[in-house]
Parts: C-alpha cells; sequence; structure tokens
C-alpha cells in the first residue's frame, strides 16, 4: 500500500504546475529531422518571451521534469554538448520573439548514432533554458531531433561553403584590363529544395560588409532580412538543389566583373530565404507574430568573399607569391574624406600578418594583427585626424606560429 502511495505521489508532481503543460514559452518547429552522419542546421523560433532571458541550449538522449522548474530539462547523465559559443547567432525578433539558429555539431551527431547503435532511440533532443528576469522558475523548452538521413525531409541547410576562381585560388591579382578567370562555389548542404540568390561586388571605397550582412537571409530573423547592405549586383541564380548533399554553383560572367580601376575587389554569395516546410518557423503557433517564417537555405556561419586585385601593368600587385604592398600605393596622396583600406598579397607559409603604420621619425601610430585569407584592413577614421598633413609609412610582416617574422615588405609612404 505504501508503495502504491509513493507511486501516486510522484505521478501528482510529474503532472503538476511545474511541468511542461503549464509552460509559456513555445517553439517552431519543435521536431525536425536531422542528419545522423554530420551538422545539421535549423532555425527555431522561441515565443513569446515577457519577462525571460534566453540561457544555454544543450543537446541529450533523454529528458526529466526540471522540477521545481518548468518544462522539461535535460537528464545530466545524457547530456552530449552545449551549443558552442562560435555557434550562437541567437537574436530576439518579434513580438517577444526569439531566434535560434540550432547548430549541431559533428561530436554531437556522432554520441547520438552511437547510443541508438548500442540501443536507444534514434531520436534525441535539443533544451534551451530560459531565465526569469523577474525572480520566477526557469523554463526549459525542448525540440525532437530525429536522425535521419541528410536528404529530403530534411530542412535545407548549408554547412560548408567554399568560393574560389577555377584555378582553386581565393585570392587573385590581375592587371588592370586583364580579364578575371571563372569562379566557382562548392557547397555542402542538407536537404532538398531551391537555392536562390545573387552575386554582388565590393568596390574599392565601398564600406566592407559586417558579419551579419554575409549570413544568408534565412539565418535571420524577419524584420532583418531587409537590413542587410546591398553592392553591386552582378547576376542572379535559381536551382534545385537535389538530395545528394554536394553541388558546384557556377559563378557568375566575368566578363561583367569590374576590372580597369585599381584596388581591391570582393565577390560575395548572397543567399535568398526559400520555402522549405520541413524547417519553416510558425510565428503565430509561438505567439511571436502572425505566419510563417521561411528558412530555406539556412546557414550557421557568415558566407567566404572572394578577393582580386586589380593593380597596374608591370606594378607589384601584378607578381603573384610574393608578400608585397598594393593599396595605397608609394607616395600616394588620399583625400581626407577617403576611407582607408590597407591591401597587400599573401604568401603560404603565413600564419598571421601584422600592418604597421608610423611616421618618418619612427613613432607608432597604428598596428594591426590579421588572420590569413583577409589580406586588407579599413584604417580608423581617428587615423587621419592623428596623422595631420605629415606624411606616413606603412608595411606589413608574415610571422609563423611562434609570431616570429618569415617575410616583410619595403615602406611605403603615404599623407592625407
Amino acid at each position: 500500500m505504501k508503495k502504491l502511495f509513493f507511486i501516486i505521489v510522484v505521478f501528482l508532481v510529474w503532472l503538476s504546475p511545474t511541468t511542461a503543460q503549464q509552460q509559456s514559452i513555445k517553439v517552431s518547429p519543435n521536431g525536425v529531422n536531422v542528419n545522423a552522419n554530420g551538422t545539421t542546421v535549423v532555425l527555431l523560433t522561441f515565443g513569446p518571451l515577457t519577462n525571460q532571458k534566453p540561457a544555454e541550449g544543450c543537446w541529450c538522449g533523454e529528458l526529466i521534469p526540471a522540477t521545481p522548474d518548468l518544462g522539461f530539462k535535460c537528464n545530466p547523465a545524457t547530456i552530449w554538448g552545449y551549443l558552442p559559443a562560435r555557434f550562437d547567432l541567437s537574436t530576439r525578433s518579434g513580438n517577444g520573439g526569439f531566434t535560434d539558429v540550432m547548430t549541431i555539431p559533428n561530436s554531437v551527431a556522432r554520441r547520438a548514432y552511437q547510443a541508438a547503435e548500442k540501443g536507444a532511440t534514434s531520436s534525441y533532443f535539443y533544451v534551451r533554458r530560459f531565465i526569469s528576469t523577474k525572480g520566477g522558475r526557469d523554463e526549459y523548452v525542448a525540440v525532437t531531433c530525429r536522425m535521419g538521413s541528410s536528404g529530403a525531409r530534411t530542412p535545407l541547410a548549408l554547412t560548408d561553403v567554399k568560393l574560389s576562381f577555377a584555378d582553386n585560388q581565393s585570392v587573385l591579382i590581375v592587371n588592370s584590363g586583364v580579364p578575371l578567370p571563372a569562379i566557382k562555389a562548392e557547397l555542402t548542404y542538407n536537404g532538398t529544395g531551391r537555392l536562390k540568390g545573387r552575386w554582388e561586388v565590393v568596390k574599392p571605397g565601398d564600406e566592407l560588409p559586417s558579419d551579419r550582412d554575409l549570413l544568408t537571409e534565412a539565418t535571420l530573423p524577419i524584420e532583418e532580412r531587409r537590413t542587410q547592405q546591398r553592392y553591386m549586383q552582378i547576376s542572379t541564380f535559381n536551382y534545385l538543389l537535389p538530395p545528394t548533399g554536394k553541388f558546384t554553383l557556377p559563378g557568375p560572367d566575368v566578363s561583367r566583373l569590374p576590372n580597369i580601376a585599381v584596388g581591391s575587389y570582393f565577390v560575395l554569395l548572397r543567399i535568398e530565404a526559400t520555402d522549405d516546410k520541413d524547417g519553416d518557423a510558425n510565428l503565430t503557433a509561438v505567439g511571436a507574430g502572425p505566419g510563417l517564417i521561411h528558412s530555406g537555405a539556412v546557414a550557421g556561419f557568415p558566407l567566404p568573399m572572394l578577393r582580386y586585385f586589380v593593380g597596374s601593368a608591370g606594378s607589384a600587385a601584378a607578381t603573384t607569391g610574393t608578400l608585397a604592398l598594393l593599396l595605397p600605393t608609394n607616395n600616394a596622396v588620399l583625400s581626407p574624406e577617403q576611407l582607408l583600406h590597407f591591401s597587400w598579397s599573401e604568401i603560404e607559409r603565413a600564419a598571421f600578418y601584422r600592418l604597421e603604420v608610423e611616421d618618418l621619425s619612427g613613432k607608432p601610430m597604428l598596428a594591426a594583427l590579421l588572420p590569413p585569407g583577409v589580406g586588407t584592413y579599413r584604417a580608423p577614421t581617428w587615423l587621419k585626424d592623428k596623422a595631420g598633413s605629415g606624411i606616413l609609412r606603412w608595411r606589413v610582416r608574415a610571422l609563423d606560429q611562434t609570431g616570429k617574422p618569415v617575410a616583410e615588405t619595403i615602406w611605403h609612404g603615404f599623407r592625407f
């Protein structure tokens, strides 16, 4: 009799108002098919948030009641990983909404697969915790991740993008007027559906795009999708991606890319959001607004840029494989209103690049450490005020992993 009474008490506690039945926050979609053998990316929308703020997200194989908090949380014994900070693109959205780009790392997918091999269920959970800002109970909201293939019925998401010229170079240096080689984009993805977008080019003097400008449209909440910086459009595309996981996207007509004016250019791949019923979020269902959010072609990372530099014939810009200064040219005179971008060619053995600016007496004015693959740096606006009418000089040093210089350029002078 005592044993029966204990079971009844536990059951009543489980059904008490502290469980998921009394949760105020919902999520859409609340269940998705995921790739059992690799990365998966899904746009989630939570809502409505009234007096809560988001906390950590984690993946696990089993849920338990979150009593005395609300909802169901991960069983600590089956937690497989937490959302890495570098993957966290979550932000507030709409009418009390919260968008979360759930990027499942390979490590979590592997542990879920291993658990299924040992007899566990073929589904697992992503749980996001929300903390009350008024001293109330925390709330846990779970999404069911159903393991399957990366093909049909999996949300259409990009998991890797590589841009290059036809000769597999990511940075190209050409003389003015010389045609550029063909461009391609190698895509790795989950799901199937329409891939729509456009090719744009950032010209010398344009403000460089931010990381959020480089996200695919589907990765952003609905109100941010029209705020991304636009540049000179070269062409558009519209392809149906088969459920094969790999696709080589042809680049734009290179004859339309500007190649006359000297300077550094960036080719951008812009991906638009498309209708994808397996990953679309229902705002009405979570109380964060009317209608659906289309999230086809979501990606958990900024898309890469492809850079090419146009130099005058016979200049250092026409050489490859050598560390050389590109812009500003030696003894350049710049307008005070002109945005100053430093550009240089790169070498293979460099782990970092150190940009140095000083006056003619050797007094340091500016220093910046840049990773490889960037090859450009926009000077802060205060540099021209600090320089006044005086002459400055700049150089770039290539460093190895230990910080030891492996190559350096000569000094180039410039003034405003």
